[in-house]
């Protein structure tokens, strides 16, 4: 049966601008060192007239969420919805001004640092189940994590599947010299898998189904564990978050982006139908077997947690070799902080 969330009253254009009033009334963000001169101004209130963003919708995920939860119109014009989900793709899109507003796991934040690129993070969503399992290729003998010793693993240094493979290999307590790590994107997984080239990725609950409903005959496999990729964020280009009127309308889109979880979380007939049956081609089966592993969608109402989480992924990633040590603290612009928590019912603020 699914749970009712009142729409009617969470979702006009009034609440979106006590979200971000509120906001504004809190402390601003400290200026830090390396960011390119961190905006320290509390955020507007109001979206200026003309004020317009190039935000990512991967797959159109956030307009089908829009659209089905009938939501109304945004204080300010989307110039481009940008199919865009890879860090290293959003990092570079940032660098050429074609992106203003994206929205990725802990990882990609980090990298842009190492990369000099300065950006912040705007809204933290928590994920406190798995969303990620590993995929063997066909044949292969691997049964848990303790197998991958000696095995050629499919690894992005810049993405979600990256900071989960080293955070498994963490817990299993093996050392980065008994594997080989393969570099290459989330997109090239697959084949690499069908054609042998890495014994092991990383794939997402959505992913697996359809590739091991293909290749479960031929001896491909799950490896499941506990490794969670905690963080589901908003991160803006710095140069963005210096401009008033462009901070104003990310913190009028924080609201939107929240509540647009929740509504697919509390519609999931109707998501598997309208996304993953006429969008991803998936059949009915498949599509309630990718959302029976659904995250409750959850938006903390500080921050704490998630940069401590930060942290750890970002000294992992220096202990690897892959960046230098960086302080994560750096990388939160907390004068969004509690934007997102306020927008959602409560049972949905942890």
């Amino acid at each position: 049966m699914r749970r009712r969330l009142f729409l009617t009253s969470l979702l006009g254009a009034s609440a979106a601008t006590l979200g971000v009033a509120g906001c504004a009334k809190g402390e601003a963000a400290a200026d830090t060192a390396g960011t390119g001169g961190a905006a320290t101004r509390p955020l507007s209130a109001r979206v200026p007239s003309g004020t317009s963003l190039k935000i990512t919708s991967y797959q159109g995920v956030e307009q089908l969420q829009f659209r089905l939860g009938k939501f109304p119109p945004l204080p300010f014009t989307v110039s481009e919805w940008v199919n865009l989900a890879a860090g290293p793709d959003v990092i570079n899109a940032f660098r050429a001004g074609s992106l203003d507003l994206a929205n990725n796991a802990g990882i990609p934040p980090i990298q842009a640092r190492f990369q000099g690129l300065a950006a912040k993070i705007v809204a933290v969503g928590l994920t406190r189940r798995p969303n990620y399992l590993f995929a063997t290729r066909p044949g292969s003998d691997i049964r848990s994590v303790a197998d991958f010793k000696g095995r050629r693993l499919a690894f992005s240094q810049g993405q979600a599947q990256g900071v989960v493979l080293l955070r498994a290999l963490k817990q299993a307590g093996l050392a980065y010299g008994q594997v080989t790590l393969v570099p290459l994107t989330s997109n090239q997984f697959l084949t690499a898998l069908q054609s042998g080239q890495v014994d092991v990725a990383p794939l997402a609950n959505s992913q697996a189904p359809a590739y091991l409903q293909q290749y479960a005959a031929k001896g491909a496999r799950a490896v499941t564990t506990d490794v969670v990729d905690l963080l589901n964020l908003l991160w803006a280009p710095q140069a963005v978050l210096n401009d008033p009127a462009k901070a104003a309308a990310i913190a009028a889109y924080i609201p939107r982006w929240a509540r647009g979880q929740v509504w697919q979380y509390e519609h999931p007939a109707e998501w598997n139908e309208e996304f993953y049956v006429k969008t991803q081609n998936l059949s009915l089966a498949q599509a309630r077997s990718i959302t029976a592993l659904a995250n409750k969608p959850l938006f903390p109402p500080s921050w704490d947690e998630a940069v401590r989480w930060e942290q750890e992924t970002a000294d992992l990633l220096a202990a690897g070799g892959f960046v230098r040590h960086t302080d994560v603290t750096t990388l939160f612009d907390r004068r969004f902080e509690a934007i997102a928590a306020r927008a959602v019912p409560e049972e949905y603020r942890r």
